[in-house]
C-alpha cells in the first residue's frame, strides 16, 4: 500500500487496558479500538470508532487483525463486547480458539 491508502496500527497501553490506533498516512483523523482487561489474561474489545471522514477504507477490520495477531502472539483470548468485533469473529471462523 502506498499514499493515502497505508495504515499503520499501534498499540498503547491506557491504564490496565489499551488502544489500538490505525493512522492513515496523509490524513488527521484516526481509527482505534479499545479493550479492558478481565480475569484469566482475557481482554474485552469493548469500542472500535472509525470516523466518516476515513471510513470505507477497511480501517476497523485491521484494528480487529491486529488484535487477533497480538492474541495469537501473546496468548490472550478476547471477549468481543463490541459489535463490529464480535462480527468479525462470526465471519473468521478460525479465530474460535481466541473467543473467551
Amino acid at each position: 500500500m502506498s499514499g493515502s491508502n497505508e495504515t499503520t496500527i499501534t498499540h498503547h497501553p491506557r491504564g490496565e487496558g489499551g488502544r489500538y490506533v490505525a493512522e492513515i498516512a496523509g490524513e488527521e483523523r484516526t481509527g482505534h479500538l479499545d479493550w479492558e482487561p478481565a480475569a484469566g489474561g482475557i481482554r474485552i474489545a469493548t469500542h472500535t470508532i472509525v470516523p466518516p471522514e476515513i471510513g470505507g477504507r477497511g480501517i476497523a477490520a485491521q484494528l480487529v487483525d491486529r488484535l487477533t495477531s497480538d492474541a495469537r502472539e501473546q496468548s490472550f483470548k478476547i471477549i468481543p463486547q463490541c459489535w463490529y468485533v464480535a462480527k468479525k469473529f462470526d465471519q473468521n471462523p478460525e479465530w474460535a480458539d481466541l473467543r473467551a
